[in-house]
């Protein structure tokens, strides 16, 4: 598959998400969303990250951007991160990699010389009309909430 882009039609998905929450591309129809991918719940990363954007979310939803948090993470270890953090946006388990491979996350990682399959960090501004405004690809998870809700404003 090739790799998206800016302006390219955002690839669908539907997953099961925290607090017992489903979240789907046609739910959002016609809603700016942020959809963001992260290796694992309750790591130092992914718990900056995630952090950022719970603060950031008064200001994303004054601009109505809705905030999706996606990691290959089972629910069980999702919704034990999102309860301990106090996360409100959905985080949502893609066990399967269908999502993060439809977006070209799912990638080939390394450390400590090996060789693994893994989540990238990465985040998709997709605009009202469906289709990708913005990617950051490797985020820098103290930097991510800034840069998104400057993208948004502009949206």
């Amino acid at each position: 598959m090739s790799e998206l882009a800016e302006g390219d039609k955002a690839p669908a998905f539907r997953m099961k998400a925290s607090g017992g929450r489903e979240v789907s591309s046609a739910a959002l129809k016609g809603k700016p969303y942020l959809i963001y991918f992260y290796p694992k719940a309750n790591t130092p990363g992914c718990t900056r990250q995630a952090c950022g954007v719970q603060e950031a979310l008064p200001q994303l939803g004054r601009i109505g951007l809705e905030v999706i948090g996606v990691s290959p993470d089972a629910m069980a270890p999702i919704e034990k991160f999102a309860a301990k953090y106090g996360l409100a946006f959905p985080l949502a388990s893609d066990e399967d990699h269908k999502v993060a491979e439809a977006y070209g996350v799912w990638v080939e990682k390394s450390m400590y010389g090996r060789t693994y399959m893994g989540m990238e960090r990465s985040s998709f501004l997709v605009g009202a009309d469906g289709k990708i405004a913005r990617i950051w690809r490797k985020v820098k998870p103290d930097a991510h909430a800034a840069q998104v809700l400057e993208a948004a404003a502009a949206l």
